[in-house]
């Protein structure tokens, strides 16, 4: 009998992993009575789709959770990442059902799940070409989805199950959470998880107050603090932002974007009293350096294209979009699209590494790229000085050469997902420019359309196929590839 229950590494623990799913659907079921509440408060139909959501969800929920009865609840680390991919394609899979069969226009399965994914994983894309029909708890439901996702689901789950401490929890902590090392802040896993999950609530409830002290309401900044705290972008207006045409809201909004950008493990610390890891950071140093450098480019080009017509153009409108570029928010100044593409060029640049890791924003990270560049440096001293023995250093603590080795591994094989993944866009009948963008624009969970080069329009035009490439596209992004490529190997299935 104790053989039985012995844990084998060799064989994935698949009634555990289903359990598991089963209590977060049944979490998400309770986030669901907040776009049902929406739509009870404004009298609106739609709360019939998010009943039977909320019905469908927990039933499934429940008959996961206490349906299932595992020898053992032991997990290991194929059990980590396999949780950590499939949550989110059940969360997505759950989360479509109110875009189905929402009262006005409902989506296609295909457009629900592009859409669900879209928000889950905060990238901000949309199939929609307006969300003026949408309904209060429809956008609520958007917006919603973004906050929960950025911080991340699976770190949710191990704030709420301490269960996860002894089984599995530093595995699905390592597969979602984005970096190249991760620290615990905490000796157990799940206070981790609530340090980092109190700071994130907390900076969203500041950033509500200060939104409704400007011209939104109730339900605006609520939905805008969610979608601004996660980085993610989704707004309550077809103009976004621009709707209010406020200065207040556009340098709040600046800010948190900024802080959504930032390492939560310096904020925590930082929330601690502790505020000399902040600028003693060289990552967080770089990340202000980026912004401004890139500021000093903006204003350069907006004078010379003759569009710096009053202060704001000058000032404010180039670090908002700066901001909301390197933080995947994806939210757009109106004056954009006539900056130049000169411009445009650093935006696919701050798009690419995004911002610093451990943050909600999207984007290969800035730490990547300082490990590449070092790296680069190195390797053209070595042919100067052959003998000589160089090495990456961050934050004054020299880092392994298998470190560097991965974050070379990743920044390849993220470009080649981006290639891929427009070749076969393109293979569906998708315009050039659009399919390369919308793969580029998806990895990064940035969720600009093509439409901001010029050339396209929304993700409307994609095909069924290749929205459903593109979610994939956008989970693997969220993931930071490895713990959604390792699926595709044969290694991972063996026993």
């Amino acid at each position: 009998m104790s053989r039985l229950l012995r844990y084998n590494p060799t064989v994935i623990n698949f009634p555990v992993i289903l359990r598991i799913i089963g209590l977060l659907l049944i979490i998400e079921s309770v986030f669901v009575l907040v776009p049902l509440a929406t739509c009870l408060v404004y009298h609106e139909k739609d709360w019939m789709c998010f009943l039977l959501t909320l019905a469908v969800t927990l039933v499934a929920g429940l008959v996961m959770t206490f349906g299932i009865r595992p020898r053992h609840s032991r997990m290991g680390k194929r059990e980590g990442f396999l949780l950590t991919a499939l949550i989110w394609i059940f969360f997505s899979a759950f989360g479509m059902i109110p875009f189905i069969f929402m009262e006005k226009q409902p989506l296609s399965v295909a457009d629900a799940f592009f859409e669900a994914m879209s928000g889950f994983t905060t990238t901000g894309a949309t199939v929609m070409d307006s969300i003026s029909h949408l309904s209060h708890g429809i956008v609520m439901w958007r917006s919603l989805m973004q906050w929960i996702g950025g911080m991340g689901i699976i770190l949710f789950t191990l704030a709420v199950v301490p269960m996860l401490n002894h089984s599995g929890g530093m595995q699905m902590f390592n597969a979602e959470v984005t970096g190249i090392t991760h620290d615990k802040l905490r000796p157990r896993i799940s206070q981790t998880a609530k340090g980092l999950w109190l700071i994130y609530i907390v900076l969203t409830l500041v950033l509500f107050g200060l939104l409704l002290l400007g011209p939104m309401n109730i339900f605006e900044a609520i939905c805008h603090a969610f979608s601004t705290m996660s980085t993610g972008g989704f707004s309550t207006a077809d103009a976004s932002i621009e709707a209010w045409n406020s200065i207040y809201i556009e340098i709040v909004m600046t800010i948190f974007m900024f802080i959504g950008g930032t390492s939560f493990v310096l904020l925590y610390r930082a929330a601690h009293g502790d505020f000399k890891p902040i600028w003693q950071n060289e990552v967080f140093r770089c990340y202000v350096g980026i912004i401004l450098a890139c500021y000093v480019l903006f204003v350069i080009a907006i004078f010379y294209h003759g569009e710096a017509d009053s202060i704001k153009s000058v000032t404010l409108d180039p670090l908002f979009q700066i901001v909301s570029t390197i933080t995947s928010t994806g939210y757009e100044v109106s004056a954009f699209s006539s900056w130049g593409t000169f411009v445009l060029s650093i935006v696919f640049a701050l798009m690419f590494f995004g911002a610093c890791a451990g943050s909600t924003s999207g984007g290969a990270k800035i730490d990547r790229m300082i490990y590449l560049l070092k790296n680069c440096r190195n390797e053209i001293n070595r042919c100067i000085y052959p003998n000589n023995i160089f090495t990456v250093r961050i934050n004054k603590r020299v880092i392994p050469h298998e470190t560097v080795s991965k974050v070379i591994a990743f920044l390849c094989l993220y470009v080649m997902i981006i290639m891929v993944g427009g070749m076969l866009l393109t293979a569906l009948g998708v315009p050039l420019v659009d399919s390369f963008f919308s793969a580029f624009s998806c990895i990064s969970n940035t969720g600009l359309g093509a439409g901001v080069t010029g050339y396209g329009g929304s993700y409307a035009i994609v095909p069924d196929i290749g929205k459903w490439l593109l979610a994939l596209i956008m989970m693997i992004g969220r993931l930071e590839l490895f713990t959604v490529l390792l699926l595709f190997t044969p290694t991972f299935w063996k026993k």
